[in-house]
């Protein structure tokens, strides 16, 4: 099977600093994949020359056989890749409906009717379980409903890659089980990239995790084989003897 996304020494200075140092990597279509590490390790910096919101020192980007490298990120959009932020960037003086709608409009293109923008609008809300406050105003929900309204704007592009940067920040312990079951719903039709620092979310969703540290890919593999890596233990998860 080609990948979906693949990287070929991608690197990323800010001044004297290469947040990201010359990353190869590989991500198959249907497949959740984790990027853990510590703060500071690159994840964010490398998410974001995936999806275009920062351009490349150096090296190559292809989605889909295609080199994207100098695509802007509204580009990219249209060409499947979809990117929820690590801080909320939502429209606070929107209903969550009208979040939605924006970036659901932007699939509808086409001259699809309203009826077809509404119900595009509610299948993301509903997904997200967010459907009963569709009409609330974007900035009076909570913040782990904030995260989710995002995740739905993510989902109403339609993408084949959705990429999650730390979703589950703020949720309470009952809508992590849910946003679990997403997105295992989500990687039925799309592609996941997800940066996430619980572990146990991590652990249960991840098909392959990659981990960052200064910069670079440490390790790479499954849960099982990234838990029991010494390197990874010393430098993450806190585990080594």
């Amino acid at each position: 099977m080609t990948p979906l996304l693949t990287t070929k020494g991608l690197s990323r200075n800010f001044g004297g600093l290469r947040a990201v140092d010359n990353v190869d990597f590989a991500l198959m279509p249907g497949e959740i994949r984790a990027v853990i590490g510590p703060n500071g390790a690159g994840k964010t910096t490398f998410v974001s020359l995936v999806s275009g919101r920062i351009q490349p020192s150096s090296g190559m980007i292809v989605f889909d056989g295609a080199d994207v490298t100098g695509l802007p990120a509204y580009v990219r959009v249209r060409r499947g890749i979809a990117y929820t932020f690590q801080i909320t960037s939502i429209f606070a003086n929107l209903s969550a409906y009208d979040n939605v709608a924006l970036p659901a409009q932007r699939t509808l293109s086409d001259g699809r009717s309203k009826g077809a923008v509404k119900a595009g609008v509610m299948a993301a809300l509903e997904r997200t379980g967010l459907a009963e406050r569709a009409h609330t105003l974007a900035g009076q929900l909570s913040y782990g409903h904030q995260r989710l309204l995002e995740v739905a704007m993510g989902l109403a592009l339609k993408p084949r890659l959705l990429i999650l940067d730390e979703p589950t920040q703020g949720l309470a312990d009952s809508e992590i089980d849910n946003f679990i079951a997403l997105v295992r719903e989500i990687a039925a039709s799309a592609t996941v990239l997800l940066i996430e620092h619980n572990m146990p979310v991590v652990m249960q969703l991840a098909d392959r995790i990659t981990v960052f540290n200064a910069g670079r890919i440490l390790a790479e593999g499954t849960p099982e084989q990234v838990r029991e890596n010494a390197a990874v233990q010393e430098a993450y998860l806190g585990t080594a003897p």
